[in-house]
């Protein structure tokens, strides 16, 4: 890590022994039909390049015997079990910077061309070979007239061809370029978040101000600009300091102790557009309440939903765009759970009963979700 994470390129060989791929191709092209995934196709063809974005038919999808088209699906995590499992084995990292994983289908010839990303990207081969030319880029131009963000200049210091199980991490804007070697090649790739300063800013911003508003609806009476000693003045457009000063004490109390920190837990946590969540049905409401009460001879387990996002720092717990400060003993459990995403039956029990109440409310709203020990 402390060599190679943002600094170089790794290839490493059979990183995944005897891989299988999280999803088949049947699964992958049905995902790609569906509404609330993301998917693109882009075709190589004597004219340019071609882009088209989702959903798609089985129709639509151009035969696997085609020569150089690409399909690419964007959070496969989000929607199989397996894809997640994967998506976790890089938890070595915060999960406050993992994002997503997309997972690539090409027939032979297949690719987007020669770019470069933002973001740090492990590119793991699942089936079939991928040729990867890689380099260091100081030319980031792009051509012109394209649908696609292709380097102008690309200029490739290595060459490696990856097998299943083969996978190659780049520090953020490496060029790469990787091309399908014959038909049936798909390749994972982990991506990582990484928010521009100036976006980051104004989603923080944007949080504290929400913040502010939720404030003013509980009925705390509003406190305005008074100036009762106000004095007749000659320089009327000058802006009195008193309001500058109120101005300022304004801002300052909206950025209390822990505000950019909570607001900031609560951008990571927030679900894209996209994601919904099913709500537990009501005869399970109390499945929560009841497993405590049966004690630990169920042996379930409790396991985030693969769409939840939970991160936590010394103050507060965050879990899909919400926060929730705690201590103690219930601290040290919801940290467990947003670590390895999961508690068993006995964890739950020691929770206190303000936690099991809203714990149990994250239930209902198909945020967690009960597994039986043959699950």
């Amino acid at each position: 890590m402390q060599h190679y994470w943002q600094r170089e390129p790794l290839l490493v060989r059979q990183a995944f022994a005897a891989f299988q791929p999280p999803v088949s191709t049947q699964t992958l092209f049905a995902l790609a039909g569906q509404e609330d995934v993301e998917s693109r196709l882009i075709q190589s063809q004597q004219q340019g390049w071609e882009l088209q974005h989702g959903p798609f038919s089985p129709r639509q999808l151009p035969s696997k015997k085609k020569p150089a088209w690409t399909l690419l699906v964007q959070g496969v995590d989000l929607h199989d079990d397996q894809a997640h499992a994967l998506l976790q084995q890089f938890a070595f990292l915060p999960q406050a910077r993992l994002d997503d994983l997309m997972i690539s289908y090409a027939s032979d010839g297949g690719g987007v061309g020669p770019h470069f990303d933002s973001y740090d990207v492990f590119l793991l081969q699942a089936q079939g070979q991928r040729r990867w030319r890689i380099g260091r880029q100081s030319d980031l131009s792009l051509q012109e007239g394209v649908p696609l963000k292709i380097l102008r200049h690309f200029e490739p210091e290595f060459d490696w061809v990856l097998e299943p199980g083969d996978m190659l991490y780049l520090p953020p804007r490496y060029a790469h370029d990787g091309i399908a070697v014959g038909n049936d090649c798909m390749t994972c790739s982990v991506g990582f978040r990484a928010p521009q300063r100036q976006e980051l800013a104004q989603s923080v911003l944007e949080k504290i101000v929400d913040s502010l508003y939720d404030e003013s609806e509980e009925g705390t009476p509003a406190v305005l600009y008074e100036d009762a000693g106000q004095q007749a003045v000659q320089t009327a457009g000058a802006i009195p300091v008193e309001l500058q000063q109120f101005a300022l004490d304004a801002v300052t109390r909206a950025l209390h102790d822990g505000a950019i920190e909570q607001a900031l837990g609560e951008y990571l946590t927030e679900p894209k557009p996209n994601v919904f969540f099913d709500r537990e049905a009501e005869d399970n409401e109390y499945a929560l309440a009841e497993a405590n009460e049966s004690g630990s001879g169920e042996a379930a387990s409790w396991h985030l939903n693969r769409k939840t996002r939970m991160v936590y720092d010394s103050r507060f717990v965050y879990i899909n765009g919400e926060s929730y400060e705690c201590s103690g003993e219930d601290a040290d459990l919801l940290h467990r759970l947003a670590d390895q995403r999961w508690l068993d039956d006995t964890d739950f029990q020691h929770f206190s009963p303000t936690a099991q109440e809203i714990v149990q409310d994250w239930y209902g709203q198909g945020w967690l979700q009960r597994r039986d020990p043959a699950v």
